[in-house]
């Protein structure tokens, strides 16, 4: 009897150990599937509760006297629960968003599509269509009970109420997978500033996305708020800026550089505050919204004038004679120089044969006089002092070397950090590149000296030499120039309020104002004259271009004491800057000191908005004549 029911006790132990260990693989799965999968999970959640998300309102954007630049209307996207969708009427539906059937069928795939859409899931909505309009959406809302598992979602679209400041403003547009990846706030379908303002400012513009979380039958009809909205989240809106821009300045520049191209920019030299941007070619900012985005960006995009480009942080060009205040600050702050030193200057640089040439002036000269007449001839003396003098610097690479971190410190060679996207640094060149370039250490200042007048190697952004005008208005520092003034009423603090010295005393400073005040009264910039209303100081710039007509430049600041603007001013082809850039300086002094235009001046405003100054544009080697303007 004990030899047999051993046998029959431990099977029936076997079999209970079978047992339990069938039901502790199913308790596993089960724990596994409803807690740790989040696919069961999600399809539980789908089954009782509707995730909405809540788009905050992103920022509005103000001119520096509260005039309502950049605002929001509704808009509205068409979401699919993949897995709530039945059996409806297609062609019903694709009538009713004034789509094709072709249509549909790519933007389901494109729905479905992990690569397109990474965080696709069947279970929670998904965007199949962006920005309803209001009549798409009412009659979409009016049938939606035909179409399960489609739903409308709420967001926002940009409005502009001036045609101005497109490249400052910038655009928004759907976020692409490279963004998503790099930030989880972002989805499928969101939409993330792009370009200008709208991307510098991302973070502050785009609010804080809310949740609604409501709850569902059996049947998936949505019976209201789950626990009376307890864990619903409210969006946050984006925060609104104030900028230092004034619009009807602002488009007043754009109107008369309309048919040129170029750059005029204006700043507050108290506080480094852009008063004005204008790039031409510009866009009205209206174009890259709504669904006509992309066949607009392809129209601005193919303009051989670059429209997209701007150029008053992203246009680099030598900035000719402009430059020569910074070479007499330098001469002097490096005792190359005195008040009272003269060069020679007959037609030309006389140790080079008369090259560079000069204009007839009266010689010799001093530094003071020399800005004035804007004389080549000076500057090039000042150049080779400043290179040649072995007694204060051990090599002709140490001694550039020195003039290049003064460059450096005067707002040259680098950003400025202009809280603008795509600024570039222009160029100033060191010793290395020199030795590279003449494969020698035994290079002087004749071999270069051409970038004594802000020609050769040199480059510049127009905002570099605008902020060149605003140090010496201070006379001797600047503000990191910046379009944004106020965030919500807080003032900006940082980098936008530290101050830039640039290591020169501010005597030279003086002196150079005064050369500068001349130049205005009595030399080569008299077209901007506007005493005895206003002192203006300034400087002209030819600077020469290889592809057509040379540039136009001027750089200057008013009122001579207490100023309140500085400004440069750049048309590309213009030739001698006394002859477009100084006229629409004074026009643009005129327009911010006064408000309007004088009578005596109308002639002038007619004869530049009138006047078209296109250069050439070459796509393979042919020249294309076309209108920057859209």
């Amino acid at each position: 009897m004990n030899n047999n029911a051993n046998p029959l006790a431990k099977r029936r132990y076997v079999i209970a150990a079978v047992v339990v260990i069938i039901v502790l693989v199913y308790v596993a799965q089960l724990f596994k599937l409803q807690l740790m999968s989040p696919q069961y999970r999600e399809y539980a959640d789908s089954n009782a509760f509707l995730r909405r998300t809540l788009y905050p309102a992103r920022g509005a954007i103000y001119d520096r006297n509260g005039k309502l630049l950049v605002y929001n209307r509704p808009t509205y996207d068409v979401m699919m629960v993949v897995r709530e969708m039945k059996q409806f009427d297609t062609l019903d539906f694709c009538r009713t968003l004034n789509i094709d059937m072709e249509r549909f069928y790519t933007l389901d795939a494109d729905m479905r599509d992990r690569r397109k859409n990474p965080g696709y899931s069947s279970y929670t909505p998904q965007l199949f269509m962006t920005q309803l309009n209001v009549e798409e959406y009412g009659l979409l809302q009016e049938k939606l009970y035909k179409f399960p598992g489609v739903y409308i979602q709420s967001r926002t679209e940009r409005q502009y109420n001036y045609p101005n400041m497109g490249l400052i403003l910038g655009y928004v547009a759907e976020v692409d997978k490279n963004k998503m990846a790099a930030d989880p706030y972002y989805v499928r379908g969101d939409y993330v500033g792009k370009s200008g303002i709208e991307l510098s400012h991302e973070e502050d513009l785009r609010g804080e996305k809310g949740v609604e979380i409501l709850l569902r039958d059996a049947h998936g009809r949505v019976q209201g708020k789950y626990e009376d909205g307890a864990h619903d989240k409210a969006p946050v809106s984006g925060k609104d800026l104030t900028l230092g821009i004034d619009i009807d300045l602002q488009a007043y520049g754009e109107k008369l550089m309309h048919n040129k191209v170029g750059s005029i920019v204006m700043i507050d030299p108290k506080t480094g505050e852009i008063l004005c941007m204008v790039s031409a070619p510009t866009y009205d900012p209206v174009l890259l919204t709504g669904k006509s985005f992309s066949a607009n960006y392809r129209q601005l995009e193919s303009n051989p004038f670059k429209p997209l480009i701007n150029r008053a942080i992203a246009g680099t060009y030598p900035p000719g004679s402009t430059f020569k205040p910074t070479q007499g600050l330098i001469f002097l702050q490096e005792g190359i120089i005195t008040p009272e030193t003269r060069y020679a200057c007959y037609g030309g640089y006389p140790p080079l044969g008369g090259r560079p040439g000069c204009h007839p002036h009266a010689s010799p000269l001093s530094l003071q006089y020399a800005l004035t007449t804007s004389c080549n001839s000076f500057f090039c003396y000042g150049l080779n002092g400043m290179l040649s003098n072995r007694n204060k610097y051990a090599t002709v690479g140490a001694a550039f070397d020195v003039w290049r971190d003064h460059m450096v410190d005067m707002g040259f060679g680098y950003p400025l950090g202009v809280d603008l996207p795509s600024e570039k640094r222009g160029f100033i060149p060191n010793s290395k590149f020199y030795t590279n370039v003449f494969k020698t250490e035994r290079w002087n200042a004749h071999n270069i000296i051409s970038i004594a007048i802000g020609q050769g190697e040199i480059l510049a952004t127009p905002l570099q030499i605008a902020n060149l005008g605003a140090m010496i208005a201070n006379r001797g520092y600047y503000y990191t120039p910046h379009v944004v003034k106020e965030r919500k009423g807080a003032a900006l603090e940082g980098t936008y309020t530290t101050r830039h010295d640039s290591g020169i005393n501010r005597e030279y400073f003086d002196i150079t104002v005064e050369g500068m005040a001349d130049a205005v009264t009595m030399g080569t910039c008299r077209g901007i004259n506007l005493a005895p209303f206003v002192e203006v100081c300034g400087k002209t710039g030819t600077a020469e271009n290889p592809h057509g007509d040379d540039h136009s430049l001027f750089m200057g600041f008013a009122p001579k004491d207490n100023p309140q603007v500085a400004i440069a001013v750049i048309v590309e082809n213009g030739r001698f800057g006394a002859t477009n850039a100084v006229p629409i300086a004074r026009l643009m002094m005129q327009k911010f000191f006064r408000g309007e235009i004088p009578e005596s001046d109308q002639w002038l405003e007619t004869t530049i908005m009138n006047r078209e100054i296109l250069p050439y544009v070459y796509t393979r080697n042919l020249p294309v004549s076309k209108s920057p303007n859209n």
